[in-house]
């Protein structure tokens, strides 16, 4: 459907594969981070494997794949826009989510530092931040029907998200039209954090 864009399998957690396959992929004006893992457990029960994982692929990878870009976007000299993606569970603690929210925690903040120090170069660095989406990942950790309506309860519009309603939000972000925006994470929570 997108004959320019190619993908690469990669495993983010691996530092020199990373930097040589998206050194070599560039160069770039828009990003995405999109990687994520849930590895939910109760606080007490919290594996050092199940928090390594999480913060490899949640927060580190999306740092280090943003420092391969916004250097070569920096190095072109041309603007652009880098969106991460991350949660409502960033604002709000959620039972067996204290990993999964932390690493969210982090990736807002982390957001709001590159916001302050690419603004001068002209790349824009905001986050969308959903609520659960009907993804693989999201039907996995919320297909229990008491589970699930006890967030669904929550969310005003009674409602998850749909994967549209993120790509729009994301496409605004990347957008012209956003083009006073950074440093900003938007919600697309179907107004759960006013609840």
């Amino acid at each position: 459907q997108c004959p320019g864009i190619e993908p690469l399998c990669l495993d983010l957690a691996d530092w020199d594969a990373t930097e040589a396959a998206v050194g070599a992929a560039g160069p770039f004006e828009l990003l995405v981070n999109n990687a994520a893992v849930a590895m939910l457990q109760p606080f007490l029960q919290v594996t050092r494997e199940a928090v390594e994982r999480s913060f490899d692929v949640n927060f580190q990878a999306v740092l280090h794949v943003s420092q391969i870009v916004a250097r070569q976007m920096i190095a072109q000299g041309l603007p652009g826009a880098i969106v991460n993606v991350s949660s409502q569970a960033s604002q709000r603690a959620l039972r067996d989510h204290a990993v999964y929210c932390s690493t969210k925690s982090a990736l807002d903040m982390l957001s709001k530092v590159m916001a302050m120090e690419l603004g001068p170069h002209k790349i824009r660095v905001n986050t969308v931040n959903p609520t659960v989406v009907m993804t693989d990942m999201g039907r996995i950790n919320w297909s229990d029907p008491q589970k699930s309506a006890a967030m669904i309860n929550r969310i005003p519009l009674g409602k998850f998200a749909e994967v549209d309603d993120v790509v729009n939000s994301i496409l605004f972000l990347l957008s012209d039209k956003s083009a006073m925006t950074t440093g900003s994470s938007l919600m697309v929570d179907g107004g759960f954090l006013v609840s």
